[in-house]
C-alpha cells in the first residue's frame, strides 16, 4: 500500500494539481535566519513515484522561496525526517511495504551521504524521532500499527531493531502515526489513528526496551494523528485526523500519564465537506498552536491561555494548495512552509510575530506528491 493508498483508506479524495512555480535565483541559505543550530540546508520529502524522494534545497535570500538544488538518488518514498542533536546525521523514513529507516551523514549538509539502512520491521513507517538521549531512533509503522526502537551506533549508523511494541485497535486496525519522547526524555508517546489512542511507554535507555505505562483512549472515531507539547511540558495537544479537533491533555511527567481535557474544533462550525487535519505544532513562546486541515485546505491558528490548558480557534488561513499534509515553521518562526500533496504544491506564508497569524500566501513551488519540509 503506497502513501496515497494509505490516505485513500481514510476516505481522502483527489483534487486537481497546481503547477505554479515561483522562479528565483540561487542564494546562500545560511544567511536566511536558519538560526545558530541550523546547517542552512533544507530537506524535502516526497513519494518516489513523483521522481523525487529526498530533495536538498535552500531558501532564496530575496523571496524566502524554497529552491530545490538536487535529488538524492536511491531514497525510496521518503516521508519524515529528524536530525541528531549535533546536526551531523539525518534520519529518514522509507515508507515502503517493507519499511526501512535510512541514516545520512551531513558532513556536507548540501550533499547527504547514506550511512546505512535498517528494517523498520513493519509496513509503511510514516514517522520517526531521535530520542533525546541520542541513543535511539523511534519509528512508527503505520500499516503494521507498531512502534520500534533502533539503536544509534558510532558515527550515526543505525543498528537492528531492539524492541517492537504492537498496538491493537478495538474497532479498526491499529495505525501508528507518530512516536516521540516527552520533554523530560523519560517517556515515549505513540499516537495511533486506528486504535483511537495515545500509548505512553517507559523506555529503558540502557536496553532500548519499551514498557507500556498508559493507553489513553480517545472517543471512538477520533483518529488521533499527531501531538505536540506545550513548551512548559504541562500539556500535550492531540490532533484528530478523522475528527477535525484538538484534544488538550494534561501531562504528568512524574507518573507518565495523560489526562484528556478540553476538545476544540479545528474549523468553524458549519464548514462544508469532510475535514482531515494533518500536522500540529506550537510556537516557541507557547502562545499559539497551529494545525493544517485538509478539506478546507487551511492552517488553523489557536490562541493559548491558562498556561497551556485552554485553546481558542482564532482563524483558518488558506495555504494555497490542496490537502496540506504537513507544514513547518522555519527556525525563526517568521514563515510557514506548507506541503500540499494532492496539488503537489509547496507554499510559504509569512507569520505575524505580534498576532501569531499566517499572512497571505507569498509564493509556491510545484513538487509532485510532496510530503514534508525540514529545516536542518
Amino acid at each position: 500500500m503506497t502513501g496515497l493508498d494509505r490516505r485513500t483508506f481514510l476516505g481522502a479524495v483527489g483534487a486537481a494539481g497546481l503547477t505554479t512555480v515561483l522562479g528565483s535565483h540561487l542564494a546562500n541559505a545560511s544567511e536566511q535566519h536558519c538560526g545558530p543550530k541550523g546547517t542552512g540546508a533544507i530537506y524535502v520529502s516526497s513519494y518516489t513515484s513523483s521522481g523525487h524522494g529526498l530533495d536538498v534545497a535552500h531558501r532564496d535570500a530575496a523571496t524566502n522561496a524554497v529552491v530545490v538544488d538536487r535529488t538524492i538518488p536511491g531514497v525510496s518514498n521518503a516521508s519524515w525526517f529528524d536530525i541528531s542533536a549535533d546536526r551531523k546525521t539525518l534520519y529518514v523514513t522509507n515508507e515502503d511495504e517493507n519499511g526501512q529507516i535510512s541514516a545520512f551523514n551531513l558532513a556536507d549538509p548540501a550533499k547527504p551521504k547514506l550511512l546505512n539502512k535498517k528494517s523498520a520491521r513493519g509496513k509503511h513507517p510514516t514517522h520517526l524521532s531521535v530520542h533525546s538521549s541520542q541513543k535511539y531512533v523511534l519509528a512508527a509503522n503505520y500499516s503494521s500499527g507498531s512502534v520500534v526502537v533502533l539503536p544509534i551506533l558510532a558515527g550515526g549508523k543505525l543498528g537492528d531493531v531492539v524492541d517492537l511494541a504492537q498496538h491493537k485497535g478495538a474497532e479498526r486496525d491499529a495505525h501508528a502515526h507518530q512516536v516521540v519522547n516527552d520533554p523530560t526524555g523519560k517517556w515515549v508517546l505513540a499516537v495511533d489513528l486506528g486504535a483511537d489512542s495515545v500509548y505512553v511507554y517507559k523506555l529503558d535507555v540502557s536496553t532500548g526496551k519499551l514498557k507500556l505505562n498508559q493507553q489513553l483512549k480517545l472517543p471512538s472515531g477520533a483518529g488521533p494523528r499527531h501531538l505536540a507539547f506545550h513548551p512548559n511540558g504541562k500539556y500535550a495537544y492531540i490532533l484528530g485526523e478523522l475528527r477535525a479537533e484538538v484534544t488538550v491533555a494534561a501531562w504528568n511527567p512524574a507518573t507518565g500519564k495523560l489526562t484528556a481535557g478540553q476538545v476544540v474544533p479545528a474549523v468553524p462550525a458549519g464548514t462544508p465537506g469532510a475535514q482531515y487535519p494533518g500536522e500540529i505544532t506550537t510556537s516557541k513562546d507557547g502562545k499559539f498552536v497551529y494545525a493544517s486541515v485538509r478539506g478546507s485546505d487551511t492552517i488553523a491558528s489557536f490562541g493559548v491561555s491558562e498556561d497551556g490548558k485552554s485553546l481558542k480557534l482564532l482563524n483558518n488561513a488558506p495555504v494555497g494548495g490542496v490537502y496540506p499534509r504537513h507544514f513547518t515553521l522555519d527556525l525563526t518562526e517568521r514563515w510557514f512552509y506548507v506541503s500540499s500533496d494532492k496539488s503537489g504544491t509547496l507554499s510559504w506564508l509569512p507569520r505575524d510575530p505580534g498576532t501569531g497569524l499566517p499572512g497571505a500566501v507569498a509564493g509556491k513551488l510545484a513538487l509532485p506528491q510532496v510530503n514534508s519540509v525540514f529545516f536542518a
